[in-house]
């Protein structure tokens, strides 16, 4: 299960481009497991994500605009796909800075992911400044 780490340049005056606020070094954990044929509808599991206990985001994957072997389908007409290779599938509506007012990640905050049936991924915002 991933766990989206950005970064948004622009509120600190950098890039506005999506992929260099998504592709620094430790911006990708993944876990506590990752998990293959024990899931056997991908397109039936809930997801949601807190800040501080706060649900933010929740939404089941039946709901995708693109369902899981779709994208499978479609990312392999483009490139090869290996075993152990992982896909993001992005994350339902309600990210912070499309909120009003936005939200954003402040050092101190715990941020955690859940998949029904898979587990929660905790992790700690942090500033090395």
């Amino acid at each position: 299960m991933p766990k989206k780490q950005d970064v948004y340049w622009w509120k600190i005056g950098g890039c506005r481009q999506w992929l260099s606020g998504k592709t620094l070094d430790t911006f990708a954990p993944w876990g506590p497991a990752l998990v293959v044929n024990e899931i056997s509808n991908p397109q039936d599991l809930d997801i949601a994500a807190r800040v501080n206990g706060q649900t933010l985001q929740k939404r089941n994957t039946c709901n995708m605009i693109f369902s899981v072997a779709e994208t499978v389908s479609y990312i392999s007409q483009l490139m090869t796909l290996e075993p152990g290779d992982i896909i993001a599938t992005g994350t339902p509506e309600g990210i912070g800075f499309k909120r009003n007012p936005p939200v954003f990640l402040h050092a101190g905050e715990v941020v955690e992911v859940n998949v029904e049936g898979i587990g929660i991924l905790r992790n700690p915002v942090l500033h090395n400044g």
